[in-house]
């Protein structure tokens, strides 16, 4: 991951653990999530396709509309989406869709 993005995911981990999610008020619970969430940012950014993140506990799919996108899972309802274009991610965004 280059320093740029490295921390940017710091940047987010910061605002994820001090976020007031309503049911995520334990710490450790908060950790755990940016661990998953980290975990998929680095498969994101090392893929060279969408397919790439298809792997086990991912809950990869395409997401209906245009332009394509797709989402992998996090935890409880929350997903990251994203666009695929040129071998590059873009427009990431975490979201509760549900």
């Amino acid at each position: 991951m280059s320093p740029s993005k490295k921390a940017t995911s710091c940047l987010l981990i910061r605002f994820l653990l001090n976020a007031p999610w309503s049911g995520h008020s334990i710490t450790v619970g908060r950790q755990l999530t940016c661990e998953r969430i980290l975990r998929r940012l680095d498969r994101l950014d090392a893929a060279a396709t969408a397919k790439e993140m298809d792997v086990p506990g991912f809950d990869f799919h395409s997401l209906h509309g245009k332009p394509q996108r797709y989402s992998v899972h996090v935890n409880g309802p929350w997903c990251i989406t994203f666009e695929f274009n040129g071998g590059d991610a873009l427009r990431v965004d975490l979201e509760q869709y549900h």
